[in-house]
Order: structure tokens, then sequence, then C-alpha cells
């Protein structure tokens, strides 16, 4: 940690910053698109019929939004990944913990995309699946389409604690700024605190997203300009 401070940093912290930075862009470059112009403008919730022609007119549409999420979420992890290489020699057990918690976030959420993939299955008219009526399986679609959007904010609630321990890696580094570190931890408690209320049912919750959207686009984004472009040279 003081040697990092005191002292120029060597090419491989150049390096590494750099890389966090890449991957991080990487992660919103694809998360981004994969989601508002892949699946969500085909899903109306609360009307399986609906939502089963949109699926089955434009079925590659939202394969390629699923795969879009599972790519994003290997750059996720090696973005994570880059960072704990990164703010290690700051604090060796907060950088293990914000790679653990993300880690399991990425786990979660990849999992929970098999969920779209069933409603994509039920919807493909497979002959196995005559036996059911046409309705019961937009229905039971739905209820996949459903369970995955539960699994997501439980991907998010980890996603949400791991801001915590980065912002105070971030805060603590001496090369990064200090008040992207206060945002990202100031983060965690906002978007934690929007998942959990999701699961609780509270009416108006999603007005803690006026907060969080904007925080979160300042600290994640800010930091991946940071490593990407000012970071970067001045590590030089």
């Amino acid at each position: 940690m003081n040697s990092l401070n005191k002292t120029a940093p060597v090419p491989a912290v150049l390096a590494q910053a750099r890389m966090a930075g890449l991957l991080y862009f990487m992660y919103m470059v694809i998360t981004i698109p994969a989601d508002a112009l892949g699946r969500s403008p085909l899903i109306v919730f609360g009307d399986a019929a609906t939502t089963a022609r949109n699926i089955m007119a434009s079925e590659w549409q939202f394969r390629i939004g699923i795969t879009g999420d599972l790519v994003s979420a290997v750059f996720f992890l090696l973005a994570a990944w880059a960072l704990y290489a990164l703010l290690k020699p700051v604090n060796k057990d907060f950088a293990f913990l914000f790679l653990l918690l993300n880690l399991i976030g990425v786990a979660v959420y990849s999992i929970n995309l098999l969920n779209q993939f069933a409603a994509v299955l039920l919807l493909s008219g497979a002959d196995y699946l005559k036996v059911f009526q046409a309705d019961q399986l937009q229905s039971l679609a739905m209820f996949f389409l459903n369970l995955h959007k539960n699994g997501y904010w439980i991907a998010q609630i980890f996603f949400g604690v791991w801001l915590f321990p980065l912002g105070y890696s971030v805060y603590k580094s001496g090369f990064l700024p200090k008040f992207l570190g206060v945002i990202l931890m100031v983060h965690c408690f906002t978007w934690t605190t929007t998942s959990l209320l999701y699961f609780l049912y509270v009416p108006g919750y999603t007005a803690i997203t006026y907060i969080s959207f904007p925080l979160g686009f300042i600290a994640e984004f800010g930091l991946t300009l940071w490593l990407l472009i000012k970071g970067a040279k001045d590590l030089k």
C-alpha cells in the first residue's frame, strides 16, 4: 500500500488499470443493448398471449438478448478479477470480498437466464409439448419470465453489496479518486435497498431508483473512464 503511494507505479499496475477499465467498459457496452434492444421490448408482463406472440415473431432477437447477457456476465467477472489484481495491495481482504460477491452475483445471474430459455422452449412448438393447450404454454412461459425477473433481483443484492468493499478499496488506494470510492459505497446502500424493497413489495419502492441510477452511472461509468483515460495517464 505505502509503496504504491510513495513511488511511481510500475508498468504492471498501469496494465492492470487499463485492463480493468477495458473489461468494465466491454461489460457495459454489451449488457445495455442486450436488455434494452434484445429482450425487454418483447416482454409484456401480465399479458402472456402478447408476450408469446412477440417472442415467437422475434425469437432470434430474444436469443441474442440472452446470449448478450451471458457474454456481459463473463466480462463483468473478468472486470472484477482485474480490479482485484489492481486493488489487492490496498487491502487484500476487501479485494477478495468484492471479487467473491461479484462471483456469486454472476453465478446467480447466469443460472437465472435458464428461466428465459425455458420460456423459449415452451413456445417452440416442439412435438412433445402438444399435450398442452396454447394458452397453457403461454402461461407457463410467462411464469418462467416472472421467475427470471425475481432471480434478477436476487443477483442484484450481491451486485449491490460488492460495491462497498470496492468503493472502500478505491477510496483508500491513493491512485484513484476518493470521491468515486465514496459514491460507490453510497450506491451500495441505495442499490441493495432497491433490491430488498422489491421482495418486500413496498409501495412506490422504485422511487429510490431516481437516486440509485444516477449514482450508479456516476460511480461505475466514472471509474471505468478514469481507469481507461485519466487513471492510465496518471499512472505513467
